[in-house]
């Protein structure tokens, strides 16, 4: 009897063992597989960088345009008024390699015929316009001026726009900012979620570099004697942000 008794003691206590183990075997397993889940997806951040810049070239969108009752008249006159603003252009330091052409274009000009009620042509127009890069932003208005007197009534002037002949240096300047604040934006990240930032795993760039665009219009006004006109490059902010993903180290 009292061999029983033993055995049966022996039995319960081994039961008790194994119920005990698997607790512990079903409590741990959802914490490891919480862990691995948090290492693959690793912490994703975005950090940005930015640097202020003052502009050193001007590009000027310029040209001719001019009308007459046929297209050779209107060519000659546009070649005329061309070749004169080419001559201001260069006259004024604007090397030719940095002269490009834009836009050419020979065009009817119509007008509503109310008693045949259709267009009917009056004309043909001949527009010419050119980029001009000048490299000497204090001399972007004198230019203009410049050109408007040669050109005299078809000449066009559209647009100014200001960037950076070398922009480099900048973009590596605003890059490092980003990676940095990346990296602090993942440290403080994985400092309130309670684990330690890792290894970076993947990261992608992109740039904002605003160009300045001053849209004006030159014509007959600009023959009559004027002050310079005045031109201001200011400055711009080149900004680069970086996506980053950092890995979850063991803790």
């Amino acid at each position: 009897m009292k061999k029983c008794w033993l055995a049966l003691i022996g039995l319960v206590l081994l039961l008790a063992m194994v119920s005990l183990n698997g607790c512990t075997a079903g409590y741990r397993t959802p914490v490891t597989a919480g862990v691995t889940s948090l290492q693959k997806g690793g912490i994703s951040v975005s950090g940005v960088g930015k640097v202020t810049v003052t502009p050193d070239i001007a590009t000027v969108s310029l040209g001719i345009s001019a009308q007459a009752a046929s297209v050779a008249e209107a060519q000659s006159q546009a070649t005329g008024a061309m070749n004169k603003v080419m001559a201001a252009l260069t006259a004024n330091g604007v090397a030719n390699k940095d002269i490009q052409t834009q836009r050419f274009s020979i065009t009817q000009v119509t007008k509503w015929d109310s008693n045949k009620q259709q267009d009917t042509v009056i004309g043909y127009r001949v527009t010419n316009m050119v980029t001009a890069k000048i490299r000497e932003v204090d001399k972007t208005g004198a230019i203009i001026d410049a050109v408007a007197a040669a050109g005299g009534d078809p000449t066009r002037i559209s647009s100014v726009s200001f960037s950076v002949d070398d922009p480099s240096p900048y973009y590596k300047e605003a890059r490092q900012k980003a990676v940095a604040d990346a990296r602090a934006e993942g440290e403080q990240l994985a400092e309130f979620s309670g684990v330690k930032l890792g290894k970076l795993i993947n990261i992608s760039e992109s740039a904002t570099y605003p160009i300045y665009l001053r849209s004006i219009e030159v014509g007959a006004a600009a023959l009559a004697p004027a002050p310079t006109t005045p031109i201001s490059p200011g400055e711009t902010e080149l900004t680069i942000t970086v996506q980053a993903t950092y890995a979850i180290s063991d803790w």
